[in-house]
């Protein structure tokens, strides 16, 4: 069976996570296929949006137990080793030049939330869960907690990275870490239509988009950063993606990416 399955639908790659027999806890073998997945889609031009879903009764549960029961058995050499690989995924899924979309429903937790706080937008079913379990079994959700800071703040972070408490999808969309909560039957629907709307934009642009998001997100406001905004729309502006999208537009058609 495999752990990854790619699902093609038009303009979007659908990465389901497939071991729904442990909740799709994350094992080194399903973070290598979704790394390889990343790299692969990355050059295919009529896919213009990821999603990340789950197979199963949850999106993801989080670290698979029983390998972090191994690994503190070895080395810590080799035990750094393990844990970089999960942070090489998330830095990759929050660097990645197109959008990627989290379809969540069930439990998203530990890992499982860190994987969502990586993607671009969220979308979760009304009876999703999160949850950073992380300090109850004496760990630190370590490689995550760049991600879910910068997707719910740090005031928020220090809750539930410190309670361990859950959190309602309903309650996350009001905190800001989903932007859409949605009935569990309406669920695929909402995210083919962030999809959709994903897909008409343009690729360079998009990918533009994102780097300089990460840029001025924790830049302070100043005479260097609005130089460097200015030089990014001057470059944006002279490429042909840019001209073409404004003759379309002008022309009243559909640009022709």
């Amino acid at each position: 069976m495999d752990v990854l399955q790619t699902e093609r639908r038009g303009p979007a790659a659908w990465l389901w996570l497939n071991r729904p027999e442990v909740r799709n806890a994350l094992n080194g073998e399903l973070q290598d296929f979704l790394l390889k997945a990343l790299k692969d889609l990355e050059s295919e031009k009529n896919i213009r949006v990821l999603i990340l879903a789950g197979r199963g009764q949850a999106f993801c549960a989080g670290g698979d137990l029983s390998r972090m029961e191994q690994a503190s058995k070895t080395t810590r050499a080799k035990s750094k080793l393990e844990a970089s690989r999960f942070a090489k995924l998330l830095y990759r899924m929050h660097t990645y030049p197109k959008p990627l979309i989290a379809r969540v429903h069930g439990a998203a937790f530990a890992g499982g939330m860190g994987l969502v706080a990586a993607c671009d937008l969220v979308v979760a079913a009304e009876e999703a869960e999160f949850c950073l379990p992380e300090v109850r079994i004496g760990l630190v959700p370590a490689m995550i907690s760049p991600y879910i800071v910068r997707a719910m703040g740090e005031q928020q972070a220090r809750r539930y990275v410190l309670t361990g408490e859950r959190l309602a999808a309903r309650e996350a969309q009001r905190l800001g870490f989903v932007h859409e909560c949605v009935a569990a039957a309406e669920l695929d629907a909402r995210v083919e239509k962030f999809a959709a709307q994903l897909a008409q934009a343009g690729p360079q642009a998009l990918a533009r988009s994102k780097k300089l998001l990460a840029k001025v997100a924790q830049a302070p406001i100043s005479p260097r950063l609005a130089a460097h905004t200015a030089g990014v729309l001057a470059d944006v502006r002279a490429g042909a993606e840019a001209r073409e999208g404004i003759r379309s537009f002008l022309e009243k058609r559909k640009p022709n990416w």
